[in-house]
């Protein structure tokens, strides 16, 4: 059974679609991310299923449950954090913490294990007020652990870190993770989603364009390949007449190409019979930059 499953949600905002129509499925134990730029959806979204927003058509299940009373139960089994913090800041990490324990009615001796989790245990008197953005997204993230949840629902978890703030974010994600966890993540750090995430979904203006394992997106489609033969500008004008190659860019005696059809070997034969011999080839590795940037139509 999914843990998250929408059926054409949709949200208006006047005149204005938010949300397009979005057809979502998170099976257990995935890391799941959910991207798009700033205004595509992603937090609109997020607050459908957590029930501050109420969708204008469309539906949802979460573990299945569909009607009022069953997702008052199945959200017990969710932690969820919006995009900004929102703590006390006269009060310390740890006792902001206990206030949540109590509202969420966990165990207060839960506290100290997340911030041991989270990294925090010895910044647990810390005021909240006083902590870097780093150390605040870090508590958001404990937050959410209270009670045990089944399912953890991030929104834009590492933004505005610098990168060491962002990887220990993706290792505290991971830990989660191979605990069994299932992690629903908003983001639009790509680079940051393909070290995290199992399974993605391409958001683009509130419409889902791409849903599927990482893996499958990066290995699958067009191939970036470097090139280099003993006549460069020779090589880069024969490419313009190659039916599958788009993106050409010439950097010295390197020729970057990338081939629609991915495959290689039928370009390395063209050129051959066009008397290019290439002393140099190879296949960059295909990012989720790139799957995205095919996806949404955007220019590189």
């Amino acid at each position: 059974m999914p843990v998250i499953e929408t059926h054409g949600l949709t949200k208006n905002y006047g005149k204005t679609r938010a949300v397009d129509g979005l057809d979502v499925v998170v099976e257990r134990g995935q890391v799941f991310g959910f991207l798009g730029p700033n205004g595509s959806g992603k937090t609109t979204t997020i607050g459908m299923l957590l029930g501050i927003i109420t969708p204008t058509r469309g539906s949802f299940r979460l573990f299945g449950a569909d009607d009022r009373g069953e997702l008052r139960r199945a959200r017990r089994r969710v932690g969820a954090t919006l995009e900004q913090p929102n703590f006390y800041p006269y009060l310390s990490c740890r006792d902001n913490l206990v206030l949540v324990a109590r509202v969420k009615q966990a165990p207060e001796a839960e506290v100290d294990g997340v911030l041991a989790t989270v990294g925090l245990a010895d910044r647990a008197k810390t005021k909240f007020g006083k902590c870097s953005l780093g150390m605040k997204q870090r508590l958001a993230l404990g937050a959410t652990m209270l009670g045990d949840p089944d399912l953890l629902i991030l929104d834009e978890p590492a933004n505005g870190l610098d990168p060491e703030g962002m990887r220990e974010i993706r290792e505290i994600i991971l830990r989660l993770a191979d605990r069994g966890k299932t992690i629903f993540l908003s983001s639009h750090l790509l680079w940051e989603v393909e070290r995290t995430c199992t399974h993605v979904a391409i958001l683009r203006k509130g419409k889902i364009v791409k849903q599927a394992a990482v893996a499958e997106i990066t290995e699958g489609g067009a191939a970036l390949a470097a090139l280099r033969a003993s006549d460069a500008t020779a090589l880069a004008s024969v490419l313009n007449d190659y039916p599958a190659a788009r993106g050409i860019e010439r950097e010295g005696d390197l020729v970057r190409v990338e081939v629609e059809d991915g495959d290689l070997s039928a370009l390395n034969r063209w050129l051959g019979e066009r008397g290019v011999h290439l002393s140099h080839l190879s296949l960059e590795r295909r990012t989720l930059e790139d799957a995205f940037l095919e996806s949404t139509g955007e220019g590189r």
